[in-house]
């Protein structure tokens, strides 16, 4: 699904001059970075949406797809039938959603017409089960009653607080639900907030979070965030600038659902640090909160499971 969508993404900026696509890029970076709410559309037009696209994409699609995997490791033996990508723009998230599950009829809602003729125009014979659907985000946002899946992806920093909280109500009436922002204290913030008001919605967090009570985080004091490894392509370099072949996406996620559920016993919160004969994990647990767990040789194949393990994965230990 990756490939098919670096090949659908080929040749976005064909004929768009390099300084309108890095004047585009420059300004949703600033949005991207959560520092303007708006009530307005942040893709304007085609030039904007082709940037944005070629910028944004790669990363979001990797980083709710990582994501994903974790809610759905939790409940192996559902997949859902309907999405509504809310705020969905060019559809990364829907790409996301169709690597990880077979056949999910998804909706796209986005404020912002380019983005959704552009995303349309991407998935064309590639995603065919997809509508592509303008309305407005915040109060009055009324998903379908039978809604499997909802995601909110680099959504909630562009909206006022009484919108933002519109829309995780709406998506708390879906039977999963799934919100990622960016990686930043800010991003992180938004998410708790979020969580909270799931919780209250009445729904389970089953991830990263083992358990639904209250972050154990001090705000200001640290954040909970993941990362994704992006591949770049030659197109992405373009827009983006630098070099190498890769870049880490910084993101933070939760997931929540009124299905059946096994949350992981902890989670790993930070990159695990390997040290000669030992391996330091920080865990997110559902008894002792935050804890560093030091795995040694004497613990066998537990230590040869730390060895491999990532920051992000479940520790079942």
């Amino acid at each position: 699904m990756h490939d098919e969508l670096r090949t659908a993404l080929a040749g976005l900026l064909d004929g768009l001059p390099p300084k309108q696509a890095a004047q585009a890029v420059e300004r949703l970076i600033a949005n991207y970075r959560g520092r303007t709410p708006t009530d307005a559309p942040v893709l304007r037009d085609r030039g904007d949406v082709a940037a944005y696209a070629a910028y944004r994409m790669p990363a979001t699609f990797e980083a709710v797809r990582a994501a994903l995997a974790a809610f759905a490791a939790c409940v192996p033996d559902w997949s859902p039938a309907t999405h509504v990508d809310v705020g969905g723009g060019t559809g990364a998230a829907t790409w996301a959603t169709a690597a990880t599950w077979d056949g999910p009829r998804s909706t796209v809602l986005d404020w912002a017409q380019p983005a959704l003729d552009l995303g349309r125009e991407l998935a064309a014979g590639i995603l065919p089960d997809v509508t592509w659907r303008r309305q407005a985000l915040g109060d009055g946002l009324v998903l379908p009653d039978d809604t499997d899946l909802v995601t909110v992806s680099y959504v909630l920093g562009e909206l006022r607080p009484e919108d933002r909280r519109a829309v995780v109500s709406a998506a708390a009436g879906a039977r999963a639900v799934v919100l990622i922002e960016p990686g930043t204290p800010e991003g992180y913030l938004r998410i708790r907030e979020a969580r909270e008001q799931l919780v209250a919605a009445g729904l389970r967090i089953v991830a990263p979070c083992p358990h639904s009570a209250a972050c154990p985080i001090v705000p200001g004091e640290d954040w909970c965030h993941f990362s994704a490894r992006v591949s770049r392509s030659s197109l992405h370099r373009q827009v983006k600038g630098g070099s190498l072949a890769y870049e880490d996406e910084k993101f933070s996620y939760v997931a929540a659902t009124s299905l059946p559920a096994g949350p992981a016993a902890a989670r790993i919160v930070r990159k695990p640090q390997i040290r000669k004969g030992q391996v330091l994990l920080d865990l997110c647990t559902a008894d002792d909160a935050l804890r560093r767990e030091t795995v040694t040789k004497r613990h066998g194949a537990a230590y040869r499971e730390a060895r491999d393990a990532a920051w992000g994965d479940a520790w079942p230990h």
